[in-house]
This record gives structure tokens, C-alpha cells and sequence, in this order.
């Protein structure tokens, strides 16, 4: 009898979906017991059904599902290329490494050259720098939007700064118009790190268009999920071979994988000292790395990317629940404020301890933590006071006061679409409390 295995996938599709109704149904809220996170992943059945879906192909590296997401989301940001990665972090990495091909001439980066960044941030932003000899210039932030002060960049820039890389904190956009002007004066290139601020706008448009390069997140954490994988975006074709390059082992042939001699002269060409017609797939032009990501990641990605939108709107919706629920404890908690000329599709609520305020930080992480509510800190604080960075080669523009109240007061709590509006409640009613035992 012949098997009819298309039969078959549609029928592990309707058990995967009974699946996720039993193993994954909401267990009911219970303030104080239920744990409230700062972030997690939010899915559904159908999440589950692109995943057994990609694993039913068996095609275990980078394929259909990666190049259908790389497609709609350049469509989504409004750039020419995006290409798929297998974290934020390492699209961050490619990014920086591709500046310093050869291939770019003189404006290529090289070994001492600056990159202006803040110390106020995760590491994988400032990482790359260090990890490609180039020499990172802090600059401090402002509270309460926790990004770069642009008023202060036009002094950090030297005659060795040859780029700037900055994240838009937390979801809230740096300000761009000031710091892409200031990179055309001055002939410098932009990477955004938008791994927190997916939706995000400035001046109506997309966070991820204003950059040379920008790189995008999609751990668990962040505004969709595929579990590790991120991406590069450019609408530079010349900087889109290059970063491909890097990703794939810095080799200088395109052809995806399972696909040979798409230029039509694999065999035909000559480079440098190796015989003539060398292999062109065997062609190394930088490098690289191999930072592919999985074709299930990507399924999972384009099942992420048909509920993007409505991410995006819950969590804008319970950072003005929260923003306005606490509003009347402005005495005692600075709250965060958008960068002018923005909408941000927020990451999390930052919140920094205010002057005289009768408590400090780790008093009310104990006592958030003690009711089930998740916090962070805003990542590494003050960076080059981290044990890593303790022998690094750096400088600093101006000083870095607001950095260091950050690492000292400041850190932030979920707004991410899981949270329904009995935790937010609990959220508030939990801060209240605290600062009324304080008081």
C-alpha cells in the first residue's frame, strides 16, 4: 500500500495543535504565587505547527522557512537585504567585522580606529569593538530615556573615530536625526542595535533604516522569538556581500546551501595566488565565521512575525498602565520618558531610584522579588567597571555621571505581551505598598 505522507503531515499537524491545548493551556493568575517575568516567549499552536512542519523537511541548516522570514521582514523594516543570524549578539559581531574588510578601501575600519558607543548598555554592543582592535569611546547617557546624549557626540569624535554602534535602549530610539547628521559630517558609519526595539519608530518610520547596518534579537526575550537567532539588515548591496561573507565562513561564493555554481564561473576565475579556476566555493575573501541560523529557528520566526503587530500593541498598552499607575510615586521613582519624535514599541520599564528617596535599589528588588515580580538591572550598568573590561584599551568623552547612577539606581520590569492586566495590578499594587511601608 503506498504511503501518502502529505496525508500524514496534516494529520501530525491537527495532533501537534491538540498538543499545545493540553501540555501549554494559561493556569489562572494568582497574585504573589503566579511569578510575573520581566519577558518570555509568547506562542500558540501555530508556532508548534511551523516547527514539526520545517523538522517533517529535515533540512537541518539554513532553507526555505529562513529565506521566506529574511523576505517579509525586509518588507516589514523597509531595507534591501536582511540576513538571517543565529543571535543579536552575533549580528552585532558581523556587523562591526564587516567594516573592516578590505573590500571597503579606505573607509575600511582598522586596528585602533574609534567607535563611539555607551557604557550603559549590553555588552554585545560594545564587544565587537574590542573583539576587532578597535577602540571604543564611552559617552554618557541622559535619564530618564537612558540613551546616548547626541548633544554630548560632536565633542567625542577625534581624528581617529571612524564609527558609532548605539542601541536604542530598552525599545526607547536614540536620537537619530542629531546622530545621522553628525555621521555624514563627519563621514562616519551608523550601526543600529535595534536587538530591544523591533516596531519601534522615529519620525513615523522604522527603528533599522537609518544605519549603515542595523541587527535585530530574536531571543526569547524580545518582541518575537525563533529561541536563538538574529539579523542583519543594510540597503547597501556592497555591505550585504560583505556581512553574507562573514556569517558564511568568509567565503566569497553566495550559493546557498545545497545550491553549487550560481555565478556560472565557479571554475573559471583567478584569485590572488591560488591555481587558476581554484573552486570558487573554496574562496575565502575574510575572516568569517559560521553564523547561520537553523531553518525550524526560522519557521518559528515567520509563525513570530504574523503576531508582531499585535506584540507591539500590548506592550505599548501595559507600559501606559504601568507609567500611569505609578505616576503618583514620581516623589520617590523617576519613570522613563520616549526620546522626542518617537514611538517606542517598549522592551521593558526602566525606573531609576530618585534623589532622597527614603529606600534604595536592592531594597525594592527584595521586596519585588518577595511578591513573585521579576526585575533586571539595565544590563552591564557601567561597563568598563565590569571585571572584563578591566584591561581593555578605551576612552572616555567627557564624564560618565549618569552612567554610574544607572548602574547604581536604576533597572526595569516586564511589559512584555504575556502579562495580562491582573498582573499589571499586582505590579502596581505591590509598588504602592512598598513605598507606604517606607513612609
Amino acid at each position: 500500500m503506498e504511503i501518502d505522507s502529505d496525508r500524514i503531515r496534516g494529520q501530525i499537524s491537527e495532533l501537534v495543535k491538540l498538543y499545545h491545548k493540553a501540555k501549554f493551556s494559561p493556569s489562572k493568575f494568582v497574585p504573589g504565587e503566579t511569578p510575573v517575568l520581566v519577558s518570555g516567549r509568547v506562542f500558540d499552536e501555530i508556532e508548534l505547527q511551523y516547527l514539526v512542519e520545517s523538522s517533517l523537511d529535515f533540512w537541518l541548516t539554513t532553507g526555505r522557512f529562513a529565506r521566506e522570514f529574511e523576505r517579509k521582514f525586509e518588507e516589514y523594516i523597509g531595507v534591501k537585504h536582511a540576513l538571517l543570524v543565529n543571535s543579536g549578539s552575533s549580528a552585532n559581531l558581523l556587523a562591526v567585522s564587516a567594516l573592516t574588510s578590505p573590500k571597503l578601501g579606505d573607509r575600511r575600519l582598522k586596528p585602533g580606529d574609534e567607535v563611539i558607543t555607551v557604557a550603559a548598555g549590553f555588552p554585545t554592543t560594545v564587544n565587537p569593538i574590542v573583539q576587532n582592535n578597535l577602540v571604543p569611546v564611552f559617552v554618557d547617557v541622559s535619564i530618564p530615556t537612558y540613551n546616548v546624549d547626541a548633544d554630548l557626540l560632536e565633542k567625542a569624535v577625534g581624528e581617529k573615530t571612524r564609527a558609532i554602534i548605539l542601541a536604542h535602549t530598552l525599545g526607547n530610539p536614540f536620537d537619530l536625526e542629531k546622530i545621522v547628521e553628525l555621521c555624514k559630517k563627519h563621514d562616519l558609519w551608523l550601526i543600529e542595535d535595534c536587538c530591544d526595539s523591533l516596531g519601534s519608530t522615529y519620525n513615523g518610520q522604522m527603528v533599522g533604516r537609518f544605519g549603515d547596518i542595523s541587527t535585530f534579537s530574536f531571543y526569547p526575550a524580545h518582541h518575537i522569538t525563533m529561541g536563538e537567532g538574529g539579523c542583519v539588515l543594510t540597503d547597501n548591496t556592497e555591505l550585504k556581500i560583505i556581512i553574507q561573507s562573514f556569517r558564511d565562513w568568509g567565503r566569497e561564493c553566495w550559493c546557498e546551501p545545497g545550491h553549487d555554481n550560481a555565478c556560472g564561473k565557479r571554475f573559471d576565475r583567478q584569485y590572488d595566488d591560488l591555481p587558476t579556476g581554484y573552486d570558487h566555493k573554496y574562496v575565502y575573501s575574510d575572516i568569517g565565521y559560521n553564523h547561520q541560523l537553523t531553518d525550524m529557528q526560522s519557521a518559528v520566526g515567520v509563525a513570530q512575525l504574523r503576531k508582531l503587530e499585535a506584540f507591539i500593541r500590548t506592550r505599548k498598552d501595559n507600559y501606559r498602565a504601568l507609567h500611569e499607575g505609578l505616576a503618583g510615586l514620581n516623589q520617590y521613582l523617576i519613570l522613563p520618558q520616549p526620546t522626542e519624535n518617537t514611538d517606542p514599541a517598549w522592551f521593558g520599564f526602566p525606573i531609576t531610584i530618585a534623589p532622597g528617596a527614603p529606600f534604595n535599589r536592592n531594597q525594592l528588588l527584595q521586596f519585588l522579588d518577595s511578591r513573585k515580580i521579576a526585575t533586571r538591572l539595565l544590563f552591564g550598568g557601567n561597563l568598563i567597571k565590569q571585571p572584563a573590561y578591566r584591561e581593555i584599551h578605551y576612552r572616555v568623552a567627557g564624564d560618565l555621571k549618569n552612567t554610574d547612577t544607572v548602574m547604581r539606581d536604576s533597572f526595569w520590569i516586564g511589559v512584555y505581551p504575556g502579562m495580562n492586566a491582573a498582573m499589571i495590578d499586582h505590579v502596581l499594587a505591590t509598588f504602592r505598598n512598598f513605598v507606604a511601608e517606607r513612609n
